[in-house]
């Protein structure tokens, strides 16, 4: 590999994974590729998230192999990862992709029949299987994404059916990986050719506007919405990030009522879509110009509509007689983040924005990532350091590799160690563990995130208070600090999970931390560090062996998986409450 910029990427992950594998020994390397990508695929809006799970086994005469998987909200799409990490930039044959791929398809036949049962019961990867094969008469498309270290210009492959199913593939190599993850590279663009697509789309243009932007007006079909949807998903939701709540809604039953019984009508009771883009191209025709590509779309208003569109198109209803109104406002990228929040708040009159809508943009996360810029935590011994707040993913990266010389780096590093940094779906996480809420905490990452911020209303939030900020770390010592006890002495899987149920049951039976305790020792006390093993044990054993016939991991995003370790009968020693300063 001689290209200089991805020669420096290589050194780059392969320290990252490195430092991963230092906090989170219980990953192999491979592993850790994986959950580092992946996160970043579920920042751009590529995956809504991501259970990690790695099966490779013999099945007959067949490899079946998988690094993870998700399943869609309403269940009509299985995502599943296959990764091949230690490339370091060489070239990656297309015989390898085509195995993986083979591989991720015999993984998919073998939940289909069902064959969770050749695996052992209390493994993650039973839960995996038997989730995959539970939901498999809802599933409707399969979508495998090949995530490696090695380079290929292989993007997209043919779309073969796997176990019946149209299936798509995806391929992240190094180059793209680069644009997806490289300090301070640009995101890969959506570019949407219409044409390529087969719709001639006809549009009117205003003028340029005194901020110097421009509105197109043109009637989508409905289809064109239900295909893009199809090809990117969420990404082109990614600056809204509205939840598509499966036709529950009211609003959202009306939109499928009129796709179903009056398509005809939609462009008259749909109030359309607000889009974006950053560029489009306009070709003349017969009766005005002609929508010819937009680079960069995004709906900022309209994504429940789209979503909408889409599942009706995955059930068989046909939509050529369903038309959407559209508005695209055309911006640079130099106006690009200011306007687009303020389009989406202005422009939404069918639904109210919810408060997940604006993530990391709020007040309230501005002021998380200043307090922790500016607050410092200091050790018995004196040594002072910081707990770096990551409100937009690779922060951490972008600030360290701003610093010219290597004297800096290293000062920064002692100043805000890479254990101490942690982000917005750790920071829900740690305060569901610690709100009693373990069956929350152990929804995937951004599905807890996306909770926190409804529920909290975090969008309408002041900036936190000082106290917020040390309290909030205090939690995080406590899960960081329970999770290293666990992996010291667990067998088996399920980390996760025991250590939010732990930290849940510790917290209701020991009772809530003095958190300022906490965070003047920088550590879990002594006394309570002494009983996590055995609570930890506790808390396995009402996991695996209560949950009866049920998916563990599954069970554990519920609150029947907390009730049952509630009627656990293990209980602190009685001077464990003023040990530790509980209240």
């Amino acid at each position: 590999m001689t290209d200089h910029p991805l020669h420096e990427f290589v050194s780059d992950l392969k320290r990252r994974l490195e430092h991963r594998v230092e906090d989170q020994p219980e990953l192999m390397t491979r592993d850790a590729f994986v959950n580092l990508v992946t996160e970043y695929l579920v920042e751009d809006g590529s995956l809504d998230d991501l259970d990690p799970c790695y099966l490779h086994m013999t099945w007959g005469k067949r490899r079946v192999e998988t690094a993870g998987y998700d399943i869609s909200d309403d269940e009509s799409i299985l995502h599943l990862v296959v990764a091949e990490y230690g490339m370091f930039g060489s070239v990656l044959r297309r015989d390898r992709v085509d195995q993986m791929v083979r591989r991720a398809g015999a993984f998919v036949d073998f939940c289909r029949e069902g064959q969770h049962t050749l695996l052992e019961p209390s493994s993650p990867a039973y839960d995996m299987v038997e989730r995959i094969h539970t939901a498999w008469s809802r599933l409707q498309s399969v979508k495998i994404l090949v995530l490696t270290d090695g380079v290929t210009n292989i993007r997209k492959m043919k779309e073969n059916p796997v176990g019946g199913l149209p299936t798509s593939v995806q391929v992240w190599d190094l180059e793209r990986l680069h644009r997806l993850m490289g300090v301070s590279m640009a995101p890969e663009e959506i570019v949407i050719n219409l044409d390529e697509l087969g719709h001639a789309v006809p549009c009117l243009e205003s003028p340029e506007q005194a901020d110097g932007y421009r509105c197109l007006m043109a009637v989508f079909p409905g289809k064109l919405l239900a295909d893009l949807y199809e090809e990117h998903h969420s990404r082109l939701l990614q600056r809204n990030v509205r939840a598509y709540l499966q036709a529950r809604g009211k609003i959202n039953k009306k939109i499928a009522e009129t796709i179903k019984e009056e398509p005809g009508r939609f462009l008259a009771y749909n109030n359309g879509v607000s889009a974006t883009a950053k560029s489009a191209t306009l070709v003349p025709g017969p009766n005005g110009p002609i929508l010819a590509s937009l680079t960069e779309l995004q709906i900022v208003n309209g994504g429940q509509t789209t979503a909408s569109l889409h599942h009706a198109a995955r059930k068989g209803v046909p939509l050529d007689a369903v038309h959407v109104p559209a508005k695209i406002t055309l911006i640079a990228d130099d106006t690009l983040d200011p306007m687009i929040p303020l389009i989406s708040k202005y422009a939404n009159s069918q639904n109210a924005v919810t408060s997940a809508d604006f993530e990391g943009n709020s007040v309230f996360h501005v002021g998380l990532e200043r307090l922790s810029r500016t607050t410092w935590a200091t050790k018995p011994d004196g040594e002072q350091t910081r707990w770096y707040y990551e409100r937009v993913r690779g922060q951490y990266e972008v600030d360290k590799n701003r610093l010219t010389t290597a004297a800096k780096r290293k000062q920064f590093d002692a100043e805000n160690p890479r254990h101490q940094r942690f982000g917005k779906t750790d920071a829900a996480k740690f305060e569901y563990a610690s709100a009693l809420r373990p069956d929350v905490a152990c929804q995937g990452g951004q599905k807890c995130f996306l909770r926190w911020t409804e529920e909290e209303n975090l969008d309408k939030r002041e900036a936190p208070s000082a106290e917020y900020f040390r309290h909030m770390v205090a939690k995080a010592v406590l899960y960081n600090n329970i999770r290293t006890l666990i992996h010291a002495q667990l067998v088996g899987g399920y980390l996760a999970q025991i250590t939010a149920y732990t930290v849940a049951l510790l917290t209701e039976r020991v009772g809530v931390l003095d958190y300022d305790l906490v965070w003047r020792a920088q550590r879990l006390p002594e006394p309570l560090a002494e009983v996590v093993p055995a609570a930890a044990q506790a808390v396995r054993r009402e996991l695996v062996e209560g949950s009866g016939a049920a998916n563990v991991t599954e069970w554990c995003k519920k609150a029947d998986g907390w009730s049952a370790v509630q009627r656990s009968p293990w209980q602190p020693p009685a001077t464990l409450v003023e040990a530790v300063g509980a209240r």
